[in-house]
């Protein structure tokens, strides 16, 4: 097998723990000796251990000349919670770590791989560097732009309506597509929704797919005044920047709170689902965001995949953002 191969299988160890490790990164990590895999792992849930940690004691004494794949750059910063990566990783004989990509915590940021190189450790980086950016957005947002990223959920007819004129809107999407909207929240670390959507649906806002149940993120409501108990207030979307502990913020509820997140410029993905029927007149998916000009909306957004959920349409969309990265 090749690096790519070793660095697939970590980066599937990571996604699978996406939503259950902030405020640390869901790295995912695999060890391989003369071709075969003696160790692997991923963050666990509350970010300790970390992935090489889980990785290095499933490989034992086999981890010694091995070659470690990780997703991301061994930690290298002190913590009180435990030993730097990079330190056990030299220790435990590794001969040679490959990253995918570099930790961009001020705290590790180059030195854990030096930490390596300097104990005789080869090194490399760059392996599936795009998948890894991909599979740990949520960590890499909040490190680069000092809040979570955030992804807006619609559910839209063909005409892009989210209910009728009624506010009726159960159920627009099939099945197929709930199901993976419950799947979005479980790798999710809060959602929020909008005073008029706890008003018309009192959302639970949980996961319901077997296996998952305990992964159902904290709550959230964008409103001026109180929320439930247990859940949270955003007064303002700017408010993302103050939350604790939140990679991934999943917007779900009502036109009101997409409106604001998409007009604060704070939506870095999109999930449209979107189903094959026709509403005509009924509710608009978003209100005005202080776009006056057609030419202003272009080159905002790139499309970054789409598939079929059952009868329903996924579409995915993400925030260019080459600028600020």
């Amino acid at each position: 097998m090749s690096h790519e191969s070793y660095m697939a299988r970590a980066i599937e160890l990571s996604r699978a723990v996406l939503g259950s490790t902030a405020p640390n990164p869901n790295v995912g990590c695999v060890i391989v000796e003369d071709g075969t895999i003696v160790g692997e792992g991923a963050t666990r849930p509350g970010g300790r251990p970390h992935a090489e940690k889980v990785a290095l004691d499933g490989a034992g004494d086999k981890a010694k000349g091995a070659t470690l794949y990780t997703t991301l750059e061994p930690c290298a910063h002190d913590s009180q919670r435990g030993p730097t990566c990079a330190h056990i990783i030299a220790e435990a004989g590794i001969a040679k770590v490959v990253a995918a990509i570099r930790d961009p915590d001020p705290r590790t940021d180059g030195a854990g791989l030096q930490l390596l190189r300097d104990a005789n450790v080869e090194v490399r980086e760059g392996v599936l560097a795009a998948e890894a950016e991909r599979a740990m957005a949520g960590f890499l947002t909040r490190i680069r732009l000092g809040r979570p990223r955030v992804t807006l959920k619609l559910a839209l007819s063909i005409d892009g309506k989210i209910a009728l004129p009624s506010g009726e809107s159960k159920w627009i999407t099939g099945e197929d597509a709930r199901a993976h909207v419950h799947l979005e929240r479980a790798h999710a670390d809060m959602i929020l929704v909008g005073r008029g959507t706890l008003a018309a649906d009192n959302p639970s806002l949980d996961v319901r797919l077997p296996g998952l149940e305990e992964r159902s993120p904290r709550r959230a409501l964008l409103t001026r005044g109180e929320a439930p108990q247990g859940w949270e207030v955003l007064r303002d979307p700017a408010d993302i920047y103050d939350l604790d502990g939140v990679n991934e913020l999943l917007v779900e509820g009502g036109s009101g709170a997409a409106t604001a997140f998409l007009k604060a410029d704070l939506v870095d993905r999109i999930l449209i689902y979107r189903a094959p029927l026709i509403i005509g007149e009924g509710k608009n998916s978003v209100g005005y965001i202080g776009l006056d000009a057609i030419a202003d909306a272009h080159g905002r957004w790139d499309v970054e995949d789409g598939k079929s959920l059952g009868i329903d349409r996924l579409e995915v969309y993400q925030r260019r953002r080459d600028a600020e990265a």
